[in-house]
């Protein structure tokens, strides 16, 4: 199974409440599943990557054999092709089980940026899980 995912992660305030969303559809643009979850307080960066940590794991359960995920942050992106070093420390053992989880996954995996307005749908869901549990 071949899918595509859209994830983003947001935060009021960096570190703020904070939340991430995850779009997952199939080639033909339907679909297949969504997530938008809560996190606590975070910065955005760390939003960023639990959304992508959760897109795997949604991944691995529908079993896919290719998977290309879009995001809007270029710092994710970048880091998670080798380009950017992850000098943060807080983000450096979720990027190596990010890593990991691609490695033993067998999948073809593939992540590209994409301008934010290309993103809305991930965005809305992170943004609205934020808001309904702050009850904004």
């Amino acid at each position: 199974m071949k899918l595509v995912a859209f994830i983003d992660g947001s935060s009021l305030g960096n570190p703020g409440e904070a939340g991430y969303g995850v779009v997952l559809k199939d080639e033909g643009g339907k679909i297949v599943a969504t997530v938008g979850r809560y996190i606590g307080r975070a910065t955005n960066n760390v939003a960023e990557y639990r959304g992508l940590l959760s897109c795997l794991e949604l991944a691995k359960q529908y079993g896919v054999s290719s998977l290309t995920v879009y995001s809007d942050s270029q710092l994710l992106v970048n880091q998670i092709r080798g380009i950017y070093r992850v000098r943060a420390s807080h983000l450096q053992e979720i990027h190596g089980r990010i890593l990991d989880m691609i490695a033993s996954s067998g999948m073809r995996f593939e992540i590209v940026h994409v301008p934010r307005e290309k993103n809305r749908e991930a965005d809305g869901l992170a943004r609205q899980a934020i808001r309904i549990r702050i009850g904004d």
